[in-house]
């Protein structure tokens, strides 16, 4: 850094740790795992940044975050400032910095964790301990924009939405967002458990964003409420849309329809927006049986497998058709879903629910799966073991292998280019759809992605509005 003053870097291999919660105590409950570093435990970790004259970090960011600069911060015990250095480019840093993959992003471009045995610098550790402090101890000032006359509707309160709608008010819009359910925060809200991603901290970042002048608006179906076609007659000059992907995939095997068949979406949704981890409080009953199987290993799976423990079952198995090593979680997701004691069966595919005679759930039939060539995901095929297949008892199957955009939208938007699978088609550069100043980004675009990457195309998009309306 040209501004600061240079020092000698701690030279330690290994990350500070983390302190978490015990596993046999946190798969009980719906609190936060990890508890978030201390003051001198984040100064310590900053340390271990070198500095570096070309910050590769900062290639792996999606929403470009001037790592070094708020890591320099952090050194210094200058957390405010850190923070201020952060929100530049990050509206929703206490979210990121719990959620965001850094080990394929930040951290996975990091000039330490190349040396053989070393971990990289703790990135998102140090985010999230900044947001935090930020939100316990620092200074509240409401910001002042002088606004500009135009105005921007949002579809969506997701990551891509809000970080749009953030970016855009910053630049003296008016904009409005419009969100299906009854909750801010999209996917924040209703996919990622209480134990990730406290609901709390959803809610503040969502209000800091507010203070920009966002309007929120719950309860409106855009596609059903309301159309593209009629936002756009009510004066607004933009469009984002950013209504992620919520319609569950199923894998298409017999007895699919029986009771104590969730998509892992139903399920979540149940458990972390409607609270049904609290029932009878909260009027939202989530019946599982004492076994409970999930097919899938991405993320949402394990979210799925560690809730399905909370919630008081006994056995929960994952149940994936590759090994291990081509399992799309986070290494860290995997980890804390063995230490609960969730059960993995890979190589295994489930072919068949089978139900009883009053409809529900008894047990799957499994396929015993190998590894064969790889395909075009650049992952080995799974194939068959001809003659090799069992049994698994139980009352409660969770699908979770992925989801795909709602298709309201792309069915009453005339114009609006989709891909074959739902996917809204745009310009990559600056986010437009085939239909003029209509943007879109997200899930609603990639399919199920991840948040920084959502926030990423919500950026993008509020740069190009922002050039086109005002004639930048």
């Amino acid at each position: 850094m040209a501004d600061a003053v240079r020092r000698k870097p701690n030279m330690a291999k290994e990350k500070v740790k983390m302190p978490e919660q015990d596993p046999n105590v946190r798969n009980s409950n719906f609190e936060e795992v990890a508890l978030g570093y201390t003051k001198e435990m984040a100064m310590e970790e900053a340390t271990r940044c070198l500095d570096c004259k070309k910050p590769f970090c900062m290639e792996g960011c999606p929403v470009n975050v001037p790592i070094p600069r708020f890591i320099e911060q952090v050194v210094a015990g200058n957390f405010e400032k850190a923070y201020e250095i952060i929100t530049e480019e990050n509206a929703l840093p206490a979210i990121t910095g719990r959620v965001c993959p850094q080990e394929n992003q930040c951290e996975g471009k990091c000039v330490r964790g190349r040396a053989k045995g070393c971990e990289s610098v703790g990135i998102g550790r140090l985010e999230r301990f900044v947001a935090d402090y930020h939100r316990e101890h620092g200074e509240h000032k409401t910001p002042h924009v002088e606004k500009n006359g135009k105005k921007v509707a949002v579809v969506g309160s997701g990551p891509a939405g809000i970080t749009c709608a953030g970016e855009l008010a910053r630049r003296g819009y008016d904009v409005h967002v419009f969100e299906a359910l009854h909750k801010t925060g999209g996917v924040l809200s209703y996919g990622i458990p209480e134990f990730r991603l406290p609901k709390t901290i959803v809610q503040a970042e969502a209000d800091g964003v507010a203070e920009y002048g966002v309007d929120f608006e719950t309860n409106v179906v855009v596609g059903r409420t309301i159309t593209v076609d009629e936002l756009e007659e009510a004066g607004y000059d933009a469009v984002f849309v950013g209504s992620g992907a919520g319609l569950p995939r199923f894998q298409g095997i017999p007895g699919e329809n029986l009771n104590g068949v969730y998509s892992a979406n139903e399920f979540l949704t149940r458990v972390n927006l409607m609270k049904g981890y609290m029932f009878p409080d909260r009027p939202t009953p989530v019946k599982i049986s004492p076994t409970v199987c999930v097919v899938g290993a991405g993320n949402v799976a394990m979210d799925a497998a560690r809730t399905a423990k909370r919630l008081g079952a006994e056995n929960v198995y994952i149940v994936y058709r590759r090994s291990e090593e081509e399992a799309p979680a986070r290494k860290e997701e995997i980890h804390h879903a063995k230490e609960e004691g969730i059960q993995f069966k890979f190589l295994t595919n489930p072919i068949a629910v089978n139900g009883d005679e009053e409809g529900w759930v008894k047990s799957i039939t499994c396929q015993e799966m190998q590894l064969g060539e790889a395909d075009a995901s650049g992952r080995r095929r799974p194939v068959p073991v001809e003659g090799h297949t069992f049994e698994i008892e139980t009352g409660t199957f969770i699908v979770a292998i992925g989801q795909s955009p709602n298709p309201l939208i792309r069915q009453t938007t005339p114009g609006l280019d989709t891909q074959k699978w739902g996917g809204i088609i745009v310009n990559e550069e600056t986010m437009e759809t085939s239909r003029d100043s209509v943007y879109a980004g997200g899930d609603a675009v990639t399919g199920a992605a991840t948040v920084i990457l959502a926030m990423g195309a919500g950026k993008k998009a509020a740069i190009a509005i922002d050039e086109k309306l005002s004639g930048k």
